[in-house]
């Protein structure tokens, strides 16, 4: 069974803070890192992957916050 994921991603306003499946960006930012610090707390409330994807769409890092 995969993880959920929560994504920083590229957006055409800057950068976006988004989980999979989801219909909308939960935060756009002007800066990766903006929109990374935005997600880390959040991935790690809700027990999520956290990925983050550089320009090009490609998967830089990635981040496992289970349930302890």
């Amino acid at each position: 069974m995969s993880r959920d994921n929560h994504r920083v991603m590229p957006h055409p306003d800057g950068w976006q803070v988004k989980r999979d499946h989801g219909q909308r960006a939960s935060h756009v930012t002007t800066t990766k890192a903006e929109a990374g610090g935005y997600a880390r707390p959040i991935s790690q409330h809700q027990y999520t992957e956290l990925t983050i994807h550089g320009l090009d769409g490609r998967m830089q890092r990635s981040d496992s916050h289970p349930k302890r």
